[in-house]
């Protein structure tokens, strides 16, 4: 089981722990959510918690998983892309069987 990250997503990442002065990686997670039935969830990480697996991405950046949340995202990539006036982060999930219309939420 692996999650990766591209370079860019990293960068994003890393920038953002410097200016909030303290972490240890970002949390990658799933929770029911949406028309599709899961949402990813993504939050700074201050402490690992002994259950959570962690994957070590670009410039050391670390993505910790809850066990849960794991089987749903295992074969991740973490991409962070700009499209115009439009940046954010890119899950590409080969699990996914189905999206929402609108994107937020998926199905596998």
């Amino acid at each position: 089981m692996a999650i990766t990250m591209t370079e860019a997503a990293a960068e994003h990442v890393a920038r953002y722990i410097e200016k909030r002065g303290h972490g240890t990686g970002i949390r990658l997670g799933v929770r029911t959510s949406g028309c599709s039935g899961m949402a990813y969830v993504l939050e700074f990480v201050d402490d690992v918690q002994e259950e959570d697996e962690v994957f070590n991405g670009p410039q050391d950046v670390r993505i910790v998983i809850d066990p849960k949340s794991l089987l749903y995202l295992d074969g991740t990539e973490l991409d962070f892309v700009k499209e115009g006036l439009n940046e954010g982060f890119k899950f590409n999930n080969p699990n996914v069987s189905s999206e929402c219309g609108c994107g937020e939420s998926f199905n596998v």
